[in-house]
């Protein structure tokens, strides 16, 4: 029996719950500083297998793949831009594996870290990294392609387009904001929660949303601004575990299991229907996420 696609899900009623960190985890089991993790999916295949087993049995309804700097602009600054299909197919499989057959495997897609305001990548070509991305998580038994950690729109409605031209995933796209001085939100490159929402639906995101740079407190405020632009769409939170401390030159990130919990009611009610964690997140927030949402559903 096929699975019933996310947004369906949540069409019927459904509040989801999603994976947590990937990257601090993986720094836990071994991983090196300026060594690639996406390599790590075939050379330490598993442990990239622990870690979405980990979220699963946590509780979360979806995990994300190890595949976040998966394009080859991103690959190519360990010499791998040529195995970027072999890394995503392999990134995407494991995830699967560890859903097995009823959750569902929403690979991240990164941003590729180049600037079309800038001149240095043109629009064919971050749309051709992007597009070979997809294919291969796609292939490698992706339901959804999750395009998140976006500060730029242009940059975001190529990944959005190339995913949905040329695979049958769902897409979702999510953002990165930062609180300025008067309490507004911004991307990094000056772009609010209304109008990142507003240029991702039209580009066919079927799921937007906002993930990193703010503990779940924060995001709240993101919600309940992108919530009147996406209308019926879907917001997804991929909330830090609180604003990070830097102790002893390691950035600490405070907000444990509970109190992020705490919080998914007043995210749930300000529009969100799926949360997840991102920075500083491990299984037991997930699973702390999971009851919350339990107990309200």
């Amino acid at each position: 029996m096929k699975r019933e696609t996310i947004l369906a899900a949540v069409q019927s009623g459904k509040i989801l719950v999603s994976d947590g960190a990937w990257g601090t985890f993986l720094q836990k089991k071994g991983l090196k500083p300026g060594e690639c993790p996406e390599l790590w999916c075939i050379t330490q295949r598993a442990d990239v297998l622990d870690v979405a087993r980990s979220y699963i049995e946590a509780g979360a309804d979806m995990i994300e793949s190890n595949s976040f700097g998966g394009t080859r602009f991103k690959l190519e600054h360990y010499g791998l831009a040529n195995r970027a299909a072999e890394i995503n197919e392999a990134a995407a499989r494991i995830s699967r594996e560890a859903t097995g057959p009823d959750k569902w495997v929403i690979a991240s897609m990164g941003p590729t870290g180049k600037m079309l305001v800038t001149g240095e990548v043109s629009e064919a070509d971050l749309y051709e990294a992007f597009k070979e991305q997809a294919m291969a998580l796609a292939k490698g038994g992706a339901d959804a392609l999750c395009i998140e950690t976006m500060s730029a729109v242009d940059e975001a409605a190529i990944a959005v387009r190339a995913a949905r031209e040329n695979t049958g995933c769902e897409v979702i796209c999510t953002f990165t904001f930062q609180r300025g001085a008067k309490g507004q939100y911004r991307t990094m490159m000056g772009v609010s929660p209304a109008q990142a929402a507003q240029k991702a639906i039209e580009a066919g995101a079927h799921i937007v949303g906002a993930n990193c740079g703010n503990g779940m407190e924060r995001m709240i405020d993101v919600v309940r601004e992108m919530r009147p632009t996406a209308g019926k769409t879907p917001i997804l939170v991929h909330a830090n575990a609180g604003l990070p401390k830097n102790i002893d030159g390691v950035d600490v990130f405070p907000e444990g299991p509970e109190e992020m919990a705490g919080r998914v009611r007043t995210l749930i009610e300000a529009g969100a229907k799926i949360v997840g964690g991102c920075c500083g997140t491990t299984p037991a927030h997930i699973r702390a996420i999971r009851s919350a949402v339990d107990q309200l559903t």
